[in-house]
């Protein structure tokens, strides 16, 4: 079984992918969530309420309380630090950290998922964490489901 961090990297690097995840995120969407719901669709785990929930309570705090800070700083950065070298090398310290913050995430998220049996059945995983469909959530669910 790949590893929930791998698989969100391949999955990433795919075309239209990055640009999909970060469409989703502006709507509000939480893109290690996607991640996951990919993860466990393609291993065949159904989609539950209550597994949806149980994924919401692992990341919403993280996201709020670790990601969304780092994030939010790294933004607001980015047109003071084309004018200023020393800003800028810390605004890429303030991206790897914040990349590692998700890394945590995806890997809390894995260790509370991978207990969960692969069963028959449908369950789309996409939709409701995504808050419905749209354009670049059909990019996303190709990637994941190549033809």
């Amino acid at each position: 079984m790949q590893d929930l961090w791998n698989f969100a990297l391949e999955l990433y690097a795919r075309a239209g992918v990055e640009q999909a995840c970060l469409e989703l995120q502006e709507t509000g969407s939480d893109v290690c969530l996607l991640l996951t719901g990919a993860w466990l669709q393609q291993r065949g785990v159904r989609c539950l309420d209550e597994r949806l929930r149980a994924l919401q309570e692992v990341a919403g705090p993280w996201q709020r309380e670790v990601i969304a800070p780092l994030r939010q700083t790294r933004r607001d950065w980015r047109a003071a630090a084309e004018q200023d070298a020393e800003r800028a090398a810390l605004r890429e310290q303030i991206k790897k950290l914040e990349l590692q913050a998700e890394r945590v995430l995806l890997g809390r998220l894995q260790a509370l998922a991978e207990g969960w049996p692969s069963e028959a059945g449908e369950g789309d995983w996409l939709v409701p964490l995504a808050g419905g469909d749209s354009a670049a959530l059909q990019v996303l669910r190709g990637a994941v489901n190549p033809p």
